[in-house]
C-alpha cells in the first residue's frame, strides 16, 4: 500500500542519517497528546534540526521516521489507507502495492487492530498524495477526576453501605489505534488540525471520557472491595494503582466499551484523596480497634485498656468505684488478673510493659479492696518469679 521500510534500526539507520528533511513525530509535545500530524523535520549539516512546510502532508518519496512508541497513520481525503507500529524508516511509494510494513504485529498492540485493519483498510491503490498523522501508543498520564459530592457502595469488609468523596489522576492507553481513529476521534483532528490532547478541556471527547470516569467509580469502588474472596479494604485502593485500576477498566468497559468500542482502556489510577462521610469514619475507627485488639499485640492493648478502665474508675470514684468492677466482673477478674500474674515471666521476656501492666492491676486491686494483703504478695512474687 506504498510504505517501504528503508532502514533496519529505529532510527539510527544509515539511510535514516543521511536524510535531511523527513517526517516525524513533532518536538516538545505534550506526554497526554494521544494523536497529532506529522511534521517535516530539517537536519542542517549536523547543526541541529528545525521543521519547516506544510505539516502532514506526505507524497510520492516522502521519507518518514517512526519512533519507538508511535504508530503512523495515512488517510486520503478522509480514508484510512495506511498504518505501521513498526519504528523505523519509511519511504512511502503510491505505486507499491506489497508492503509488509503496513501492518507490523507489535505485542504492544492489541490482537483488535489486525481485526480493524482487515475492516477499516482501502481498497485499491492509494493516491500519490496522503495525510500522515502520529497516534501515540505509549501510556498517557495525568488525566484527572474527582467527584464533588459522596459516592456510595456496598462494602462486603465492612458489611454495610460506605461512602466518600474522591479525586486522582489515571492513566489511559491505545490498544488498538485504528478503532480508536475510526471511532472515536472527531473529523477535525484527522484532517491535521489539530493535537488531539485527553487533558484538553476543550476537547469534548475527552471531556466525555471524564464524566464517564467519574460516573463509573461507585461501582469501581464496589468491585474492587468485593472482589472474589480478597474482600479488599477500601483502605488498599491509595496503594494499589494496578488492581483498581483493573477494577476501574473492567466498569467502564462493561457500561460503555472504551477497548471494544474505542481501543482504549485505562492502565493505571492513582487515588490521592480520599474524604469518608461521618459514618464511614466511626466505622474504620471501630476496624482498627478491632484490629489493634486482635493477636499477640492485641493481649497487650487489651491489658492497658483493663487497666485504663480500673484506673479511670479509681480516680473517679475511689474503692468504690474499683469494688464495681469487681462486683460487674465477679470471679472471672480475679482469676484473669492470676492468669496474668502466672503467665508475666515469659512475657516479660519479650516485652516489659506487659510485666509492669500486670503489677499495675494487681496494684489497683489490692488499693480497691478486690484482693487480701496475702493475695497481693503471692501474685506478686509470681509475676516477678521469685515463686
Amino acid at each position: 500500500m506504498g510504505l517501504v521500510k528503508a532502514a533496519i534500526d529505529s532510527i539510527g539507520g544509515t539511510l535514516a542519517d543521511q536524510w535531511t528533511d523527513f517526517l516525524t513525530v513533532p518536538p516538545n509535545l505534550e506526554p497526554t497528546a494521544a494523536l497529532f500530524p506529522a511534521v517535516h523535520l530539517v537536519r542542517n549539516s549536523g547543526r541541529g534540526a528545525g521543521t519547516k512546510g506544510s505539516a502532514a502532508v506526505v507524497t510520492n518519496g516522502s521519507k518518514i521516521i517512526v519512533p519507538e512508541g508511535y504508530g503512523l497513520l495515512l488517510f486520503q481525503d478522509g480514508e484510512l489507507t495506511g498504518f505501521t507500529a513498526e519504528a523505523g524508516a519509511y519511504i512511502w511509494n503510491s505505486s507499491n502495492l506489497v508492503s509488509s510494513s503496513i501492518f507490523a504485529d507489535d505485542a504492544d498492540i492489541d490482537n483488535l487492530v489486525q481485526s480493524s485493519w482487515e475492516r477499516f483498510k482501502f481498497g485499491g491503490q492509494p493516491g500519490s498524495q496522503q495525510i500522515a498523522l502520529f497516534v501515540n501508543l505509549k501510556e498517557l498520564p495525568n488525566n484527572r477526576f474527582g467527584t464533588q459530592a459522596e459516592i456510595y457502595w456496598d462494602d462486603a469488609y465492612l458489611n454495610t453501605q460506605v461512602g466518600a468523596m474522591a479525586h486522582g489522576t489515571y492513566s489511559v492507553k491505545i490498544v488498538d489505534p485504528i478503532r480508536f481513529a475510526k471511532t472515536f476521534v472527531p473529523a477535525r483532528y484527522l484532517q491535521a488540525q489539530d493535537v488531539f490532547d485527553f487533558t484538553d478541556t476543550e476537547n469534548a471527547a475527552a471531556s466525555q471520557l471524564f464524566s464517564e470516569v467519574v460516573g463509573s467509580l461507585s461501582a469501581a469502588f464496589s468491585a474492587y472491595v468485593n472482589s472474589g474472596d480478597r474482600r479488599n479494604r477500601i483502605t488498599r485502593i491509595q496503594q494499589d494503582s494496578i488492581g483498581f485500576a483493573s477494577s476501574l477498566s473492567s466498569v467502564i468497559e462493561d457500561a460503555y466499551g472504551w477497548k471494544s468500542g474505542r481501543g482504549i482502556v485505562i492502565s493505571k489510577v492513582n487515588i490521592l484523596g480520599i474524604k469518608y462521610d461521618g459514618n464511614t469514619r466511626e466505622l474504620l475507627k471501630s476496624v482498627q480497634r478491632a484490629d489493634a485488639l486482635s493477636g499477640t499485640r492485641g493481649n497487650a492493648n487489651l491489658q492497658a485498656s483493663v487497666a485504663a478502665g480500673m484506673q479511670s474508675a479509681g480516680e473517679s470514684r475511689g474503692a468504690e468505684g474499683l469494688l464495681g468492677l469487681g462486683i460487674a466482673a465477679g470471679s472471672m477478674n480475679m482469676e484473669a488478673l492470676m492468669r496474668n500474674a502466672e503467665a508475666a515471666p515469659a512475657a516479660a521476656a519479650e516485652a516489659d510493659s506487659d510485666l509492669l501492666v500486670v503489677l499495675g492491676n494487681l496494684k489497683r486491686a489490692f488499693d480497691g479492696g478486690l484482693i487480701s494483703q496475702a493475695e497481693f504478695d503471692a501474685a506478686k512474687a509470681k509475676a516477678l518469679g521469685l515463686a
